[in-house]
């Protein structure tokens, strides 16, 4: 069985990087039938942060991406936080020493230092010149009886070619005698990442080893740990890296990289997880789809189709995302609200791709339109003046002509409705649109007509009617549809932005058009 884990440290936040690193190995377990762990790798006690377990473990699960096994799920290879698991770690680090993988370090940090300037000068690749590996047992002995503080090395085997097989890069090869003799065990007796993660993923029978490509370079070392035990190492696959918009490493400095920060935001866990789904990886040539439920994630994902390079996190890209699951979360709502109004109604895609729907009478479109202005205030709320609430109607109506801004940009609400609930005077120069062939005449005898046929037109409840309406009255008056609907639009609106004509008209009813196309008639 194919299993997989994620191991982060509690060193504060989760961060984006961190969630695409689990969210590919969950995926790629799920998609075998597998099993997918989290284990705490907390070590490094002086980078822990009280609580960030806790925070963390939260954080993945309001996600989606719950864990088989792990600290508070328990397991059968329990405990999975590492601190709880250091006499393990010790064990296996002597047995090293005592098959002469590994080694006693007794230098000091002033010595280091000396050693990795003087390497510097020489432009030399810093590494650890092996003094205390030339120690004879009796000299070690000495000043492990002496109470010298040291660390445990691991010994690295020279003059050797390592090969390794990579999901994503193929065969990567290294030279053994450009590796360093890494620390294994701290001066504290706190094992280092290295070693704790080998002993553990080999106890906790992981099959896979999905991680940051960052971590490519320790991958020897930790392929030489798992011969030195005489144990077969898992498959590696190490994914790229996140990069800021000009190629450089994703970092705070340029980005928010808090996953907990857009959750703060608003933004939706489906959106969130289908853009970071995405971030280097794609189902394949000639596949357009990109929205993917996490289902569809676990059915498509496979290893082999991660690219090499670095992957672009662009907040715009992000926000598309955000305003898709957001329209697609918001359909299937009123697709439910329009059933339960009239069991037998009609829905379609237009050609823009929105719902439409068709209902047996214009009182449960009515219905229908109430209730879908008042799941759009509930979005939106804040955004309203307590005056606009004493028209609620209109309100409701002038929400729904909104939809796709609330669903994209709710904090712009305010000044997308103010051209609804005050009147103003529509300039010439707007009423009038070389581009439309709208001069002043044709402008007049727009509003005329149409003041005129919408006088005697009952029906202001349907808003496909009314369209319906309009466009057999552009057809009679022998003009076409934008020099009509550009200058009654503007007339209605008094803005360069805003709703449609036939929109406008709907949500402001029979009266109060008529009122202001009367008023615009007089100016002109």
């Amino acid at each position: 069985m194919i299993r997989t884990r994620f191991a982060p440290s509690p060193t504060g936040y989760l961060h984006v990087g961190g969630l695409r690193t689990a969210l590919f190995n969950y995926l790629y377990a799920k998609h075998n039938g597998g099993q997918f762990l989290l284990r705490i790798e907390d070590t490094d006690q002086k980078r822990y942060v009280e609580g960030a377990t806790e925070h963390l473990i939260e954080t993945l699960k309001s996600v989606g991406l719950n864990h088989d096994e792990g600290p508070e799920a328990g397991g059968p290879f329990a405990p999975y936080v590492q601190s709880e698991r250091t006499e393990m770690y010790r064990k296996y680090c002597a047995e090293l020493v005592e098959k002469g993988a590994a080694y006693p370090c007794f230098c000091t940090a002033e010595r280091l230092d000396e050693m990795r300037k003087r390497q510097m000068e020489l432009k030399q690749a810093p590494m650890y010149d092996r003094t205390c590996a030339k120690l004879s047992p009796e000299e070690v002995k000495a000043k492990l009886d002496a109470g010298e503080e040291h660390v445990i090395r691991q010994k690295i085997p020279h003059g050797e070619k390592l090969r390794f097989k990579d999901h994503i890069r193929g065969t990567v090869v290294f030279e053994t005698q450009n590796i360093d003799d890494q620390v294994l065990m701290k001066s504290d007796n706190f094992p280092t990442y290295h070693l704790a993660n080998v002993i553990d993923d080999h106890h906790m029978e992981i099959t896979h080893v999905i991680r940051g490509e960052e971590w490519l370079p320790s991958t020897p070392k930790h392929i030489l740990l798992y011969r030195a035990f005489g144990w077969n190492e898992p498959e590696f696959a190490h994914i790229p890296l996140l990069l800021n918009k000009d190629k450089t490493k994703l970092s705070k400095r340029q980005n928010d990289v808090s996953v907990e920060s857009y959750l703060e935001k608003g933004y939706l866990i489906p959106a969130l997880m289908n853009f970071i789904a995405l971030l280097g990886w794609h189902p394949g040539k000639g596949e357009e789809q990109e929205i993917y439920t996490m289902d569809e994630l676990i059915e498509r994902f496979d290893l082999e189709q991660v690219h090499k390079s670095g992957a672009i996190f662009d907040t715009e890209k992000l926000d598309w995302f955000n305003y898709r699951w957001g329209k697609e979360i918001h359909n299937q709502e009123m697709a439910k609200v329009a059933k339960e109004v009239d069991a037998d109604v009609k829905i379609e895609m237009n050609q823009r791709k929105e719902q439409v729907y068709t209902f047996s009478s214009s009182e449960k479109e009515a219905e229908f339109q109430s209730k879908r202005g008042e799941a759009l205030l509930e979005k939106c709320k804040d955004q309203i003046e307590d005056s606009w609430m004493e028209q609620k109607e209109l309100l409701l109506r002038a929400l729904v002509t909104l939809e796709d801004k609330i669903i994209k940009n709710p904090h712009e609400t305010h000044d997308n409705l103010k051209c609804f609930f005050t009147f103003k005077q529509a300039e010439k120069e707007l009423i009038m649109n070389e581009k439309m062939k709208v001069d002043e005449a044709t402008a007049k005898q727009a509003l005329e007509e149409s003041h005129k046929a919408l006088s005697g037109f009952e029906d202001w409840q349907t808003m496909g009617a009314l369209q319906q309406f309009m466009l057999n009255l552009i057809q009679e008056i022998g003009l076409k549809n934008g020099q009509v609907l550009w200058p009654l639009r503007a007339v209605l609106s008094g803005e360069q932005f805003s709703p449609g004509a036939f929109e406008m008209l709907w949500a402001l009813g029979k009266d109060e058009s008529l009122n202001r196309i009367k008023i615009t008639q007089e100016q002109l």
